[in-house]
């Protein structure tokens, strides 16, 4: 009997790119396949590099987009940037000087691929399966739908990225979170990540990599995958992995940066052997019953204070904290969420700006208006989006139900582009982040499924999608 260890996804991926292991005293190096730079979390570390002469190591693995600062109104000149404000213009200025002096590839206001960060990666086919993915946003861990081991890091260590393609790091203990059997209509991948964050917390992945799994997870697109990923971080999880399959491969053929020809062959036989040894240990496991699940919305000020969506807000826990919350999100425990009235829905985000879910969205909107005094917001991931979703004249929908169709960004979802609620307003939102003055100072923010979102938009309050399908 062979006496070696069964490794999980993240063990593997892991060992694979040690370059030093860890010691008690200090952490371990690990090689990065790729850095995804964006133009807020750049500008230091570029100036870093200059000021010691020191060149990007590896721009072939660097790839750049503007998405947080950029308005998602057309922008043609320099003069259009100034809508999201001086500091946002400038930002975009630098990071176009930076690229273009370190030789690292940027898409630009021309190109067909600009768009957020996290979403362009897959699109383009350079997030892949086994890779070590990072980027200066915490919702890196979306990459993490292919198998990748992808998180988040500051801005200290994006240059330490950008000077030596290494990265310093602890090991993470790992979590299986296993959801099975399958979802009810109008219950969407977003509900299943809000459940699971709803279940274990926001402190429940601290210190893990969470592993999902299960044949609900199994049976989903990869969109929906990356959705699920993409929150790990809001159960406080260092990353989100799935193992890849045969949806995965389906997905990546013939991307522009995918393996071609006789190493794509290769390539999938390598990506095979990452799923998860049977029988391998986790640190940590919890599991989910699909069918149980409900259209999720959060009631408070973080992505765990979350509740069906024909549920009452729950009663108070005595806490400080959520007594707080509630005041903030005006709202009563033991009404339900449905009582409030409606301002902003917002559809977008790397969560959830994807062409499914913008397609889920117009499913609900088709021959219907948006709620007198509701403003709606549609905001595709990627420029590419754009166009494939205004080839099956999906902007028609949303522009003929009263909704606006923007350009690619991140939008509203952290409102620093000139996208923002108004003060003390209500948004449902597709985003991922409910926290105090996210969307705008004194925005009040409900997350929720593109669905959910679009039902809010025509009852203008909370409201079932299922009443809609």
């Amino acid at each position: 009997m062979s006496n070696t260890k069964r490794r999980t996804l993240y063990e593997k991926v892991w060992s694979d790119h040690l370059v030093v292991d860890e010691s008690r005293d200090t952490p371990a190096i690990l090689y990065i396949d790729l850095h995804l730079i964006h133009e807020v979390t750049t500008p230091q570390a570029f100036s870093v590099l200059r000021s010691l002469e020191l060149p990007v190591r590896r721009p072939d693995l660097t790839l750049g987009t503007l998405d947080h600062s950029t308005p998602t109104l057309p922008v043609r000149t320099f003069k259009d940037l100034q809508i999201a404000g001086n500091d946002a213009a400038n930002q975009v200025r630098k990071m176009q000087q930076n690229c273009q002096e370190f030789g690292v590839e940027l898409h630009d206001f021309d190109s067909i691929h600009r768009g957020i960060v996290h979403v362009i990666g897959p699109e383009l086919g350079a997030t892949q399966p086994g890779k070590t993915i990072v980027c200066g946003d915490s919702h890196t861990s979306t990459h993490g739908a292919f198998g990748a081991l992808a998180f988040g890091i500051g801005t200290t260590e994006v240059g330490h990225v950008l000077a030596t393609q290494c990265l310093l790091q602890r090991k993470a203990r790992t979590f299986a979170v296993e959801i099975s059997g399958q979802l009810a209509h109008g219950v969407t991948a977003k509900d299943v990540v809000l459940a699971i964050i709803g279940k274990i917390g926001v402190d429940g992945g601290t210190g893990h990599v969470i592993e999902f799994c299960g044949d609900t997870i199994r049976s989903m697109g990869m969109e929906s995958r990356m959705t699920v990923c993409n929150m790990s971080i809001e159960a406080g999880a260092r990353a989100g992995m799935i193992a890849p399959d045969t949806t995965t491969f389906e997905y990546l053929k013939g991307r522009d940066n995918a393996p071609q020809g006789a190493a794509w062959k290769r390539a999938v036989n390598r990506w095979q052997a990452l799923a998860s040894d049977t029988d391998a240990a986790y640190d940590k496991t919890v599991s989910l019953s699909a069918s149980d699940l409900a259209p999720m919305v959060t009631f408070g000020t973080n992505p765990g204070m979350v509740v069906p969506i024909d549920a009452d807000v729950p009663h108070h826990d005595g806490s400080t904290s959520y007594k707080k919350a509630l005041d903030y999100m005006q709202l009563e425990s033991g009404k339900p969420l449905s009582q409030s009235p409606v301002d902003v829905v917002f559809v977008g985000s790397c969560t959830n700006s994807r062409l499914t879910d913008l397609q889920e969205a117009a499913n609900i909107l088709e021959g219907r208006k948006v709620a007198d005094g509701v403003r709606m917001l549609v905001v595709p991931g990627s420029q590419q989006i754009k166009n494939d979703a205004e080839a099956l004249g999906l902007h028609k929908i949303f522009t003929a139900a009263g909704a606006e169709w923007r350009e690619s960004g991140c939008s509203m979802c952290l409102g620093m582009n000139g996208d923002t609620v108004g003060q003390g307003q209500l948004s449902v939102s597709t985003s991922n982040r409910n926290f105090e003055g996210r969307q705008g100072v004194g925005a009040r923010t409900v997350l929720a499924s593109p669905m959910t979102a679009a039902a809010s938009a025509i009852e203008g309050r909370v409201a079932d999608p299922r009443r809609y399908l």
